[in-house]
């Protein structure tokens, strides 16, 4: 694998120092060194500070791994939520797939702080040796293989262009889930970032809106219906946007493919998740139904390592716990740093198991 480092021109001495400590400890973790427009680039670490936060590298394919490392003094933040808005706004206006903020002093300094798209968030003191625990973190990732790209064929039947029982179900659960508060916009990105970087971010990541959580409910054997990618669960109706009918995988490509009507939205996308349903449903036949949330019940089974969403590696560790569980139909799977996926035999067979189990604090493992 090959790695690069980028940077602001001006960087804080201690940051400096820890990057020069992380660039000098790829070799090791096997990782050669490149440049980052080396179109064989596998990780790029970027630099920059809390305050100037900005996109030092856009990845030309989501493949590439940008993890960007951040100074602040902490003298802004009051309590944990106030750090965990920051730290996400940095990873989003630096488009990265996590960041790592050290934070110096203040009432919450002393502590380096990991953050992921996908809110998981762990933090530990700054202390020993930080350029070592950011590639323990990083460096397996960096080689995970995404699989988020689609195909779009418009051969939905017409007796499906309005949907099914399966998508009324799954529009129903929508509303029941965004009742619990369970799949917002977690942070108002509008009040952290500018309208450039609002569309920059919309842009890139092929959304329309940012929003977390999705839900799928079979349709047969060979198919499933599952949530567009970014939209309100709250409120599903669109046949091809809000839900789109996902019936098949071509593996050679790494590409989902989904049945839409004629004439439907190109930019259309399901959600970074299809690839782990599609992994559940075929080793499962017994499993109808999907809802990922960013919540917790103590206690589960959990994925050993935080691999990001839309990977094969975490449809392949999700799919293997589900298969172990005593019942793979009905199965509750924690994915580390991050949240649940709920297996089960109805939509409604979900929301009545997890009931008043589900936390919103999500351990840092």
């Amino acid at each position: 694998m090959k790695a690069a480092v980028v940077r602001d021109a001006a960087l804080p001495e201690d940051l400096l120092a820890l990057v020069a400590a992380v660039e000098a400890a790829l070799p090791a973790r096997g990782f050669a060194p490149t440049t980052p427009d080396d179109p064989a680039v596998d990780l790029v670490v970027n630099a920059t500070t809390l305050e100037r936060a900005r996109p030092n590298y856009l990845r030309p394919d989501p493949s590439v791994f940008l993890a960007t490392l951040v100074d602040s003094d902490g003298a802004a933040f009051a309590d944990e939520p106030a750090l965990k808005r920051a730290t996400y706004a940095a990873l989003v206006k630096t488009m990265s797939n996590v960041v790592v903020h050290r934070v110096q002093a203040g009432a919450l300094g002393g502590r380096a702080c990991f953050m992921t798209p996908e809110l998981g968030f762990r933090a530990r003191p700054s202390g020993g040796n930080l350029a070592s625990e950011i590639l323990d973190a990083i460096a397996p990732l960096a080689g995970s293989r995404l699989v988020i790209a689609n195909r779009l064929d418009e051969d939905l039947p017409p007796a499906l262009h309005e949907g099914d029982g399966a998508t009324r179900a799954l529009a129903a659960a929508g509303r029941r889930l965004a009742a619990l508060n369970l799949l917002p916009t977690v942070f108002d990105m509008k009040g952290v970032l500018t309208g450039r970087d609002m569309r920059l971010v919309m842009k890139y990541f092929g959304l329309k809106q940012i929003s977390y959580g999705n839900l799928s409910a079979r349709r047969d054997a060979d198919s499933f219906w599952m949530t567009g990618r970014g939209v309100d669960k709250g409120k599903l109706s669109r046949i091809g946007h809000d839900l789109l009918l996902v019936k098949g995988y071509d593996e050679a490509a790494r590409t989902i493919v989904c049945s839409v009507p004629p004439g439907n939205d190109p930019t259309a996308r399901v959600s970074v998740d299809a690839i782990e349903h599609y992994a559940i449903y075929r080793a499962v036949p017994g499993a109808r139904a999907i809802v990922h949330v960013h919540a917790w019940i103590d206690g589960v089974p959990a994925t050993l390592q935080s691999w990001p969403c839309g990977t094969q590696q975490l449809a392949d560790e999700v799919a293997g716990l589900v298969l172990a569980a005593p019942d793979p139909s009905r199965a509750t799977i924690g994915l580390k740093n991050h949240g649940l996926t709920l297996v089960g035999r109805s939509l409604d067979e979900i929301l009545e198991r997890i009931e008043g189990r589900l936390t919103q604090e999500i351990p840092a493992l």
